[in-house]
């Protein structure tokens, strides 16, 4: 597949403007994040996002920014990757994400092999692995479990590896469907479900655990939708979202008699559960 490459020039240019300036593009069809010295880089399959999709999100940031696109070459992202970007990654001493092109990691209670796909939902940014972290504390034995915004599948592969009866998984973009179908297989998961579209697919089916690490503006739209669809004594867990973020999310939660449970905190980026 042929991806285009987006530079982004931003002035002043610091660690607390490029995350922001990452968290808005995130709401665009990008697939992956990386930086330079001087600049923030974005990539997306060729024709899925167009520059006044880009204009349109710049225009509400509050600094300056500049941008210029440059076409990549259509070439092996997998060997890209494994050269320069996704290597094995251990969380918590106990979960090995690693690709199927991987030939040297360490050892693991649970390994969880995902085919990248331009490194997006690998598991190496923040909020993945404090997601995981937050599963490895829960007992999933014989648990619904609904994850939203699935990417990868990465998520529901590991709650379904800990045991739980059956994962649904749903995510608004068709790669992530084809990616959570690929990876269940690679993984010898037959319980995981991947549907295409938002939380307006949500209906009569309940959960006993749903993740949701998307992003702050989602999650405050749709967490009402999580809540009516979210057994009594179920946990909703959540991420995407920045620590200047957390008290709208718990406040939001708290409307819906949601009680927090445990936050977690990497790098400024938050996770946080509720039971409700």
């Amino acid at each position: 597949m042929q991806y285009t490459k987006v530079i982004f020039k931003l002035t002043p240019d610091n660690e607390i403007n490029r995350e922001i300036l990452t968290a808005y593009l995130s709401e665009l069809d990008f697939e992956s994040f990386d930086e330079s010295e001087t600049s923030l880089n974005a990539f997306y399959p060729k024709e899925k996002v167009s520059t006044v999709d880009i204009q349109g999100i710049l225009s509400n940031i509050p600094f300056e920014v500049s941008f210029q696109q440059e076409e990549m070459p259509d070439i092996n992202w997998n060997e890209e990757w494994e050269k320069n970007y996704f290597k094995p990654l251990l969380i918590g001493q106990e979960c090995l994400i690693r690709a199927p092109f991987h030939k040297e990691y360490p050892k693991a209670k649970y390994e969880i092999i995902i085919e990248p796909n331009m490194a997006f939902g690998t598991g190496n940014h923040e909020t993945t692995s404090l997601m995981i972290e937050h599963i490895s504390e829960l007992n999933l034995d014989g648990q619904t479990v609904l994850d939203m915004g699935c990417g990868t599948g990465i998520l529901g592969i590991f709650a379904a590896m800990r045991g739980c009866k059956e994962v649904t998984g749903i995510d608004i973009d068709s790669w992530a469907f084809e990616s959570v179908v690929e990876n269940c297989r690679l993984n010898k998961i037959s319980n995981m479900e991947a549907m295409i579209g938002d939380a307006s697919l949500l209906g009569q089916k309940k959960f006993d655990l749903i993740f949701a690490n998307i992003q702050k503006n989602i999650i405050l739209q749709d967490i009402e939708k999580y809540v009516s669809v979210l057994n009594e004594d179920g946990v909703l867990i959540v991420s995407g979202f920045y620590r200047d973020d957390l008290e709208d999310i718990i406040g939001k939660a708290s409307e819906l008699y949601l009680r927090k449970l445990t936050i977690k905190e990497k790098n400024n980026w938050i996770a946080c559960s509720f039971e409700k």
